[in-house]
């Protein structure tokens, strides 16, 4: 793969031609379309990739079909031998992780420091599942007849991953290393704005020995390449991690064959504040649980409920935090906060901070792009804070995806967790509090899926990750994930 090299200064880098992987191979696209991908920092075309279709999915699903009916391939390799596979391409991924995070970096526009994070990341959820390849259990289960009762827990077979532009190697890591680590073979889809990493991935695997077809990889827009593999009869589970209303039609689509699905969605998710808490604990590790990735996250604590007796110093002190964010050039490693993925993003989220001032809500922090001449051609958009927020304000209540939070005041512990759950998401959450006791009844009461107390860290490649409502349908991550990829057939055995 050929991308955006590096050049003189003062000179534009030359753009480079991405291909697909299907069945071992590098192609174009079936009727040889192609679409640019952009640098957000630079608003310049870094690459071009092939415009995937139909016809390139039905391809795809061939050859990994192809893959996992071969009796002596990879659904049929002893499980220890596809985990060294994996093992293997966790370390070609840590080898390369330089010229991932860069890929990464300049095609998101996030900052080189925490595109580096994110690449060991997926090197160790490759790693994880590599270990537990060979740790697919079933079970004996004693029945009202004399025999013996067993279950079998089996690959489903071809596989689709369709996968969002906000973390697009660690979100790839996530759905690839459960799927093969069960014996699936797989299409990947990487977002249109972001398929560098997933192009890339695809060819390191192949380096690491996973056989031809096992996982391929297919570029394109949502519309065309990912309908195709929602609604393809020929695969039978399909997961799909982005924005809801797509994840709603991929649904509608996956309804032709009853296949399997698992939705990881939208956020809106709180950060609850007690009086009793840790204030400058809170707001020293608060922004980074917003603003990390431009707000570009599900996860995004984008909401932070405050006791009212503390919010004016949990303001102050926020604000304050915010104030002290580098925004900046991706590829200068103190950048703090990069750019949003493409300028439309960037210009859907000043109209959310519009929406918010004529709401009434008070602007405290950022709200326009920063004054530095030389971020002009980039996507860049300063953290904001809003504060006089009401939870029925629609910056309260619809996911922005960019870097804005809304503080709301309450006045009581039952109002705190009236307010968190008054939203259609559940997905993650904070609660900052000295109390256990208000710790746990707050944690029990809050309706997401994943939750931290004093701490905005809950997500954990050994731990189950999901939400509840319309952010999602399945578990990610841990042991829970790999039910996501097998099917358990039950069998009996009459001994009588």
């Amino acid at each position: 793969m050929t991308v955006e090299q590096h050049s003189p200064s003062g000179t534009s880098p030359a753009p480079g031609a991405a291909q697909m992987i299907i069945g071992g191979s590098s192609v174009d696209a079936a009727d040889g379309q192609t679409f640019e991908i952009v640098n957000p920092a630079t608003g310049r075309v870094m690459a071009t990739a092939p415009l995937g279709g139909r016809e390139d999915v039905d391809r795809a699903v061939a050859a990994a079909r192809a893959a996992f009916d071969d009796r002596k391939g990879w659904a049929n390799w002893a499980a220890g031998k596809r985990g060294r596979s994996l093992a293997k391409l966790a370390e070609l991924v840590k080898k390369h992780s330089e010229e991932l995070a860069t890929l990464e970096s300049r095609n998101v526009g996030k900052p080189i420091t925490g595109a580096r994070g994110e690449v060991i990341g997926a090197s160790l959820v490759f790693d994880y599942y590599a270990g537990a390849a060979n740790k697919i259990y079933g079970q004996t289960i004693p029945v009202s007849k004399p025999g013996l009762d067993l279950t079998l827990r089996e690959p489903i077979g071809v596989v689709g991953l369709i996968v969002p532009w906000n973390f697009p190697l660690l979100m790839a890591s996530w759905k690839v290393a459960p799927a093969l680590a069960a014996g699936n073979t797989a299409i990947l889809k990487p977002a249109s704005y972001t398929p560098l990493t997933a192009i890339r991935l695809g060819e390191l695997a192949l380096e690491a020995g996973i056989p031809s077809g096992v996982l391929n990889v297919v570029t394109g827009p949502g519309g065309s390449a990912g309908a195709s593999i929602a609604a393809h009869p020929g695969i039978g589970k399909v997961a799909f991690t982005g924005e809801t209303t797509t994840g709603q039609e991929i649904m509608r689509l996956a309804s032709g064959n009853v296949k399997k699905i698992s939705l990881e969605l939208g956020g809106k998710s709180p950060n609850i504040v007690f009086a009793d808490a840790d204030l400058e604990k809170f707001a020293r590790e608060s922004p980074s649980s917003v603003f990390d990735n431009t707000g570009q996250d599900c996860c995004a604590r984008s909401r932070i409920l405050v006791e009212r007796s503390v919010q004016e110093r949990v303001v102050e002190l926020f604000a304050e935090a915010t104030r002290g964010i580098k925004v900046g050039d991706p590829a200068d490693e103190a950048t703090e906060v990069g750019t949003l993925v493409s300028t439309k993003q960037r210009d859907r989220v000043r109209d959310y901070i519009e929406i918010g001032l004529g709401e009434g809500a008070t602007l405290v922090v950022g709200g326009t792009a920063p004054d530095d001449p030389s971020l002009a051609d980039g996507a860049y958009l300063l953290p904001t804070v809003f504060d006089g927020v009401g939870n029925d304000m629609r910056i309260a209540r619809e996911e922005i995806f960019g870097p804005v939070v809304s503080i709301i005041p309450f006045d009581s512990e039952e109002e705190a967790l009236r307010l968190a759950n008054a939203t259609p998401y559940g997905l993650s959450g904070s609660i900052w509090t000295r109390d256990i006791g208000k710790a746990l009844r707050s944690a029990k009461a809050l309706q997401a899926g994943v939750i931290s107390v004093n701490s905005n860290s809950s997500v954990h490649t050994e731990a189950p990750f999901g939400g509840y409502k319309m952010s999602g349908i399945g578990r990610e991550l841990g042991l829970s994930a790999l039910d996501l990829y097998t099917e358990t057939k039950n069998v009996f055995i009459d001994i009588s």
